[in-house]
C-alpha cells in the first residue's frame, strides 16, 4: 500500500532525501535570459507533493524566472501537523494537540497543507501569522470510509445515507466499530468530528448525550496516525474478522482511493453524506516574510498549479482539481459525485446549520476542547469555592454557585468511566481547623459517578464564609501527589470567585505557599494546578506565580455565565501526553 509520506523518485532529476521528507530540486544547466538564482522552497502535504514536483519540473525546465532571476524549486513532502508545529513555535503560540516541532520540518517559502483549517487555527492564535494567496489548488472530499460489506448492510450503494443514519449506528447500535485519526492533528479527522458534532447538536434535549456518546465511540477507536487507522480495516473475508475490525472512519476520498488501489481483500466504500463535511482544500500559502523575488517566483508557480495539465497530474495522485472535478487518471469511488466537496474554508461566525457549516474558530476550539476532555485519561480533584459571595446572582439570574455546579456537572457528564475524580469544597472554618472539606475522595468515575453528581448538586454557599485559598491549594496538592498515578494526567481544578486569599484565621501566606510547593514538587510525579477565577475582580498575579511552580494555568471567566466554556478550555490544555 502506498501511504502518505512516501516519495516519488524522478530518475532524471536531482533528488535530495532529508529524514522525513523528500525534496525535489530542478536547475537549468544553462538558461538564457536570466541571471542569478532564487531558490523557492515548498512544503506540501505528502499526497500532493508529487503533483507539485512534476509541475515545477516542467516549469523550471521551460525557463522559469522571476524578474530576470533564474528560479529553482525544492518541494518537501511534509505532514501538515509538522509544519504547523514549526509555525506555532516561531510565533510562540500553542495549538491544541500539535505539540513542539519535531526538528525535521522547517519554515518554507510556500506551504501547501492539506486543509485551510491549519491556516485558520494558527491565525486564531498567532495574530502575526498572515500568509498571502491562500487559494485552493486541489480538493479531496471528506467521506465516511467503510468496508464494503458493512456499508452494504446499512443500504449502500442503493440507499442515500445521511448523518442521522450514522449517528443512530454510533450511539445506539453495536454493529459499527468507528475510528478516527486524532482530530487535533489530522484535518480529515477534525472535519468528520465537526460534522458529527453538528448533527448531534440538532437533537434538542438529547444533543449533549448524543454528542458525548459520539465522542466516546470515536475515542475508543482513535489512532494517532493515519497509517495505523488504515491498518485496522479488515484484511480478510472472514465474517469474524470483519466484525472485529474497524468499520467506519472519517477520511479523505484520496485515502479511500489510494487504499483500494492496492487491491485489499475487502475494499472500502466512500460514503458521501450530506451536508458534506469540510473538504481538504490544499491552500497555496506564501509565508509572511518571503523576500520579493521569491514571492514573484511563488506567483509564477501558482499560475502553473491552476492549469488543466496540473489537474491531470492531481488525478494521478487521487486528488480532484480545486473546483471539485477530476482530471485524467482519477479513479472515482463508486457513487462519487462530480463536482464534489465544500467550497474553500474561510473563517466565519455562522455555522449555517449544516454539517460543514462555515469554519467558526470558536466552534472548532470548543469541539476540540470537548474532545480532549473526553479522550485524555485523568485523575482529577475538583475543588469548589463555597464562600459567601458564591451565592451572589449573575445579571439577576442564577447564582455563581449554580453556574459553577452546572459547568462541573456538564464536565462530569463528559468524563468516561476510566477517569478518577474527587470533590472538595473550601471556604473558611469548615471543621477540624480546616478551610476545606472532602465530599468525595478521588475514585473511579465508573463506581463514583452517582455520588459525585449527588454531592455536587447539594453544595451550598456558606453564609459569611471567607476564602481560605492558600491552605486549600497546599492541602489539595499534597492529596493528589500522595496518590499520584502514572499514565494519567494528575491534576487539581479549582473554581473560585475570590480575589485572592481571605482567611480570617491566618494560615499560610503567599510566600510561604510558594516555598512549600517548591519543596514538595516532584518532577517525576507532576501535578497540574488549574485555577478558574470567576468575575472581573480576580487578581491573577499571585495565582500565576503559583501555577508557574506547579504547572497548569489560571483561567478567568470575567462573565461567570461563560464558566462552562472556560472549564472545558482549561481541561483541554492539560499535557497531551500523560507522564
Amino acid at each position: 500500500m502506498k501511504l502518505r509520506g512516501a516519495g516519488v523518485i524522478a530518475a532524471a532529476m536531482a533528488l535530495v532525501l532529508v529524514s522525513t521528507g523528500v525534496y525535489f530540486g530542478y536547475r537549468q544547466v544553462s538558461r538564457p535570459g536570466c541571471a542569478g538564482e532564487a531558490k523557492l522552497t515548498v512544503a506540501a502535504a505528502a499526497e500532493i507533493a508529487p503533483a507539485i514536483e512534476e509541475a515545477a519540473k516542467s516549469w523550471v525546465d521551460g525557463g522559469a524566472q522571476a524578474d530576470g532571476v533564474c528560479v529553482k524549486v525544492e518541494v518537501a513532502a511534509q505532514e501538515s501537523v509538522d509544519v504547523a508545529a514549526v509555525v506555532a513555535g516561531k510565533h510562540g503560540v500553542a495549538i491544541a494537540g500539535v505539540g513542539l516541532a519535531n526538528g525535521t520540518a522547517t519554515m518554507p517559502d510556500v506551504w501547501v497543507p492539506d486543509s485551510s483549517t491549519w491556516l485558520l487555527r494558527l491565525q486564531g492564535k498567532a495574530s502575526g501569522f498572515a500568509p498571502s494567496n491562500g487559494k485552493s489548488i486541489a480538493r479531496s472530499p471528506v467521506v465516511i470510509a467503510m468496508p464494503e460489506p458493512v456499508a452494504q448492510q446499512i443500504g449502500w450503494p442503493q440507499k442515500k445515507l445521511g448523518w442521522q443514519d450514522l449517528l443512530g449506528q454510533l450511539t445506539t447500535g453495536t454493529a459499527i466499530r468507528p475510528g478516527i485519526v486524532e482530530p487535533t492533528r489530522d484535518a480529515a479527522g477534525l472535519s468528520g468530528l465537526l460534522a458529527l458534532g453538528a448533527q448531534a447538536g440538532t437533537l434538542g434535549a438529547q444533543a449533549q448525550a448524543a454528542q458525548t456518546a459520539v465522542l466516546r465511540a470515536l475515542a475508543a477507536g482513535k489512532s494517532a496516525l493515519r497509517q495505523d487507522l488504515l491498518a485496522r480495516f479488515p484484511r480478510s473475508n472472514d465474517p469474524a474478522s470483519i466484525a472485529q475490525a474497524l468499520s467506519a472512519a472519517p477520511m479523505s476520498e484520496e485515502d479511500v482511493v489510494q487504499y483500494n488501489s492496492d487491491k485489499p481483500p475487502i475494499p472500502l466504500a466512500a460514503l458521501y453524506l450530506e451536508p458534506a463535511p469540510i473538504s481538504l482544500d490544499y491552500p497555496y500559502a506564501v509565508m509572511p516574510g518571503t523576500d520579493p523575488i521569491k514571492a514573484k517566483a511563488a506567483e509564477g508557480l501558482f499560475r502553473v498549479l491552476t492549469t488543466a495539465d496540473f489537474k491531470n497530474q492531481l488525478g494521478a495522485q487521487h486528488l480532484r482539481g480545486a473546483d471539485g472535478t477530476w482530471g485524467d487518471g482519477f479513479e472515482a469511488p463508486a457513487g462519487a459525485p462530480s463536482p464534489a466537496g465544500t467550497p474553500q474554508v474561510t473563517a466565519s461566525g455562522d455555522t449555517g446549520g449544516s454539517a460543514a457549516g462555515g469554519f467558526d474558530p470558536a466552534v472548532v476550539e470548543a469541539t476540540l476542547n470537548t474532545w480532549t476532555a473526553v479522550t485524555l485519561p485523568a485523575r482529577m480533584l475538583a475543588v469548589i469555592d463555597i464562600s459567601g459571595t458564591m451565592g451572589g446572582k449573575v445579571n439577576g439570574g442564577p447564582t455563581r454557585m449554580q453556574l459553577t455546579q452546572q459547568a462541573a456537572t456538564r464536565g462530569l457528564g463528559l468524563f468516561s468511566d476510566d477517569w478518577a475524580v474527587g470533590l472538595w469544597v473550601f471556604s473558611s472554618n469548615l471543621g477540624g481547623g480546616k478551610d476545606y472539606k472532602e465530599l468525595v475522595p478521588i475514585q473511579p468515575v465508573s463506581s463514583g459517578r452517582s455520588k459525585l453528581v449527588t454531592q455536587l448538586g447539594a453544595i451550598q454557599p456558606k453564609k459569611g464564609g471567607d476564602t481560605g485559598l492558600y491552605d486549600t491549594i497546599l492541602a489539595a496538592y499534597k492529596n493528589v501527589q500522595s496518590g499520584w498515578q502514572s499514565g494519567r494526567v494528575n491534576s487539581i481544578v479549582m473554581l473560585t470567585d475570590g480575589i485572592g486569599n481571605d482567611d480570617p484565621d491566618g494560615g499560610i501566606d503567599h510566600p510561604g505557599l510558594l516555598n512549600e510547593l517548591k519543596k514538595i514538587k516532584d518532577e517525576k510525579k507532576p501535578v497540574q494546578l488549574i485555577i478558574i477565577g470567576l468575575g472581573d475582580e480576580v487578581n491573577r498575579g499571585p495565582l500565576d506565580q503559583i501555577t508557574k511552580i506547579t504547572g497548569g494555568g489560571v483561567f478567568v471567566a470575567k462573565d461567570p455565565a461563560k464558566i462552562g466554556d472556560i472549564f472545558l478550555q482549561a481541561i483541554s490544555l492539560r499535557p497531551t501526553t500523560p507522564r
